[in-house]
């Protein structure tokens, strides 16, 4: 058995030698451009004849990556050949189950600064962002492994004389897995890894503005000795394809991280009963977020300004966890907007192959306008007081933008930007920042700052969030640390990275033998 479970330490980019090595990882990574990239059915590569394109969102000029744009009939055949080889793959020991994970994430570490480049070129993420999304991989694969031994073990159960009971965990079948643009690498490997490691085979849909991060994915799991079609790789348009995957009744469950939107129409596929299709589909979802940071009266006023930019602006806004409403109290209002502004003015927005550069772009035109669309909208609703408009370069590049004196049931204090715009509310006092944090459809993180301990109680009671802090940032999540889900309409709650995850790929099978 492996040693006890410990998360990945950052690289210190401030260290020459790292500085130097991610400079070359760069390099060479743009040295790939242009590769082409094919489908992936139970290990074989697969043509379509059509393709699409993956782009440098820091330059839209340069082409990360050319990929084979899968059909529905190529859809079909992955649901078919994962459905398949389930046969065999479900009767492999779990133990063995958790040793692919473990190799992965050694192959990992050792592609670390590499990976992490291929997210600065293809997702506009700072070097440390991405370094953190590989860190998180790499802690999904370790952690997932051990959790496959724990719950490959017997089970507890009261025991009756007589009877030989038994509880083990079973794997549900062929699943779909849908991952984010975001975290491409960190979320993609923690639900696949999840989903095979439980003894699953997957079709995995990535997101078609991050694929090369997730074929590199592929090539690891190859290396990695995983049998053919345990993951099958199926790039393309998330509509049709997506609509096909979750409908197919071969499909036992689909695994998706992304919109509202989109999540709500997998549940709602999901739920229909297609024609041959033998079993209830299980829908994992984690979606969108409104998530807050309330600043109460009596709080290290200097610590709750940098956690709400670092919130706000990491990566651009483009996280679901990111900081988009900053609720303060009004005793310290004016006060507290005025250091949020001042750090905020220290951004500096560009292509994130500068490591200089803490902003980098948008991820791709249709996000760019959108955001630039609300930001219109927030003029109009509050007060501006810094950003508001693009950022120079040949990218999706917007200046951090900050509103004050918005009302709470604003649309940029209700909808979901996705970009780097927060909306700053006034709160009479602590039950009423409460409320307004309440006040929307959503329920995935949120933070408090504050040295009153009956406010963090009434807090720790009353703040529905699935992931609440006290004192820090409310971004970040650590494997292991913060199992992360949300409430209402951010999702099902699945907190990944904790240890109930496995179970939603599995279930519970009892059996009971009398001896006479």
């Amino acid at each position: 058995m492996k040693v006890e479970f410990k998360n990945t330490p950052l690289i210190d980019f401030s260290v020459e030698e790292n500085r130097k090595k991610m400079e070359e990882a760069l390099d060479y990574v743009s040295s790939q451009f242009g590769n082409h990239y094919d489908i992936v059915i139970n290990g074989e590569k697969v043509k379509t004849g059509e393709t699409f394109n993956s782009i440098n969102p820091s330059n839209k000029d340069e082409i990360v990556g050319v990929f084979e744009k899968a059909d529905i009939e190529t859809a079909n055949k992955a649901v078919e050949a994962a459905s398949d080889l389930f046969k065999s793959w479900k009767n492999v020991d779990p133990f063995t189950r958790a040793r692919y994970l473990w190799k992965a994430a050694e192959i990992m570490r050792r592609r670390r600064i590499e990976l992490a480049a291929w997210m600065v070129m293809e997702e506009g993420k700072n070097w440390i962002e991405a370094d953190a999304d590989v860190a998180e991989a790499i802690d999904f694969l370790e952690f997932y492994g051990r959790e496959m031994v724990r719950l490959g073990l017997p089970q507890p159960l009261t025991r009756r004389e007589t009877e030989d009971n038994e509880l083990y965990y079973i794997p549900l079948g062929a699943g779909a897995v849908i991952p984010p643009w975001n975290f491409p690498l960190a979320i993609l490997v923690g639900m696949t890894s999840a989903a095979f490691v439980s003894g699953n085979t997957v079709v995995l849909k990535p997101a078609s503005t991050a694929p090369t991060i997730a074929a590199k994915f592929m090539e690891i799991l190859d290396e990695a000795c995983l049998p053919p079609g345990v993951v099958n790789f199926l790039p393309g348009p998330g509509g049709k394809i997506g609509d096909s995957i979750v409908s197919h009744p071969k499909t036992r469950f689909i695994a998706f991280t992304g919109s509202k939107e989109v999540g709500l129409r997998i549940n709602e596929l999901a739920a229909k009963t297609s024609e041959g299709q033998i079993w209830i589909k299980r829908v994992i979802l984690e979606m969108g977020g409104k998530d807050l940071i309330i600043v109460d009266k009596v709080a290290d006023f200097d610590d709750a300004a940098g956690g709400i930019v670092a919130s706000a602006f990491g990566y651009q806004g483009q996280k679901c966890s990111a900081c988009s409403r900053a609720i303060i109290l009004e005793d310290v209002y004016d006060m507290m907007v005025e250091k949020i502004v001042e750090r905020t003015k220290n951004i500096t927005v560009g292509p994130v192959k500068d490591q200089n550069n803490y902003m980098g772009p948008v991820i791709d035109k249709w996000a760019y306008e959108k955001i630039l669309e609300m930001i219109e909208v927030g003029k109009k609703e509050g007060k501006l007081v810094i950003g508001g408009n693009k950022a120079p370069g040949n990218g999706f590049f917007i200046q951090p933008t900050i509103f004050k004196d918005v009302p709470p049931d604003a649309r940029i204090a209700q909808e979901e930007i996705f970009g780097p715009v927060l909306a700053i509310i006034k709160a009479k006092d602590f039950d009423d920042a409460l409320e307004i944090a309440n006040g929307t459809e959503y329920g995935l993180t949120g933070s408090v700052y504050s040295r009153d301990r009956i406010n963090l109680e009434k807090a720790r009671r009353d703040l529905h969030v699935g992931n609440l802090y006290f004192n820090r940032k409310c971004t970040g999540a650590l494997v292991g640390v913060h199992p992360f889900g949300g409430f209402n309409m951010s999702g099902t709650d699945s907190k990944a990275g904790g240890r109930d995850y496995l179970l939603l790929f599995t279930q519970a099978k009892a059996v009971s033998e009398i001896f006479k």
